[in-house]
């Protein structure tokens, strides 16, 4: 598009030109074709300029948004496994009692496994075994709800106890060197600090 500048140079050079109208093949026609000629030229190339300039911009605009939304994903995406984490692992407030647990298997002589632990002033064994599942993914547990006897444990890492197979998990814990079989199950006994629950797979 010509600019007002560029009309005005033109309708000078027409001015001052002497006489009738130049000749398409007069010096002073060829002059003024030539500026005219360069002159759209000048400005076409400007318009290009600007327009790249502008392709540029736009470009490093949208690179800048990707960046910060790639950005936003990966943070939001770490919250996210911060929140998973946190949710998965709680700890408890005043859980003052801290004891083991022995997994054994008479049956077939596995390897025994010790984890650790923890209840809460005066809290039951059935506790301190939730708390263990929720924080060692080695560990899991099963249990049934006895209508006269409370929480009867029926599995220890993916190990069952069976009426078939005559098999059963025996409750036992060790204290002062001296092992003793718990006469209640898992929803009464109190561990005490530093008490060894034995959970033993056994035959009767």
């Amino acid at each position: 598009m010509m600019t007002p500048a560029f009309l005005s140079v033109a309708l000078l050079l027409l001015v001052l030109l002497p006489g009738t109208p130049a000749r398409k093949d007069s010096p002073e026609s060829d002059l003024a074709e030539s500026f005219l000629a360069e002159s759209i030229s000048a400005e076409s190339n400007s318009a290009e300029i600007l327009s790249a300039e502008s392709i540029s911009a736009e470009s490093i605009s949208a690179e800048s948004n990707s960046d910060e939304s790639i950005s936003a994903e990966s943070i939001s995406a770490e919250s996210n496994s911060d929140e998973s984490i946190s949710a998965e692992v709680k700890p408890t407030p005043n859980c003052v009692t801290p004891f083991s647990i022995l997994v054994s298997n008479s049956v077939t002589n596995a390897p025994n496994k010790t984890y650790s632990t923890c209840v809460v002033y005066r809290g039951i064994l059935l506790g301190g075994m939730r708390r263990l599942q929720e924080t060692n993914k080695g560990f899991r547990f099963t249990y049934t709800e006895d209508p006269n006897y409370g929480p009867y444990l029926q599995s220890v890492n993916g190990l069952k106890g069976s009426t078939k197979d005559r098999t059963y998990w025996e409750l036992l814990v060790e204290k002062a060197n001296e092992t003793i079989s718990l006469n209640v199950g898992i929803g009464c006994y109190i561990p005490i600090q530093n008490d060894q629950i034995i959970l033993n797979f056994k035959e009767y």
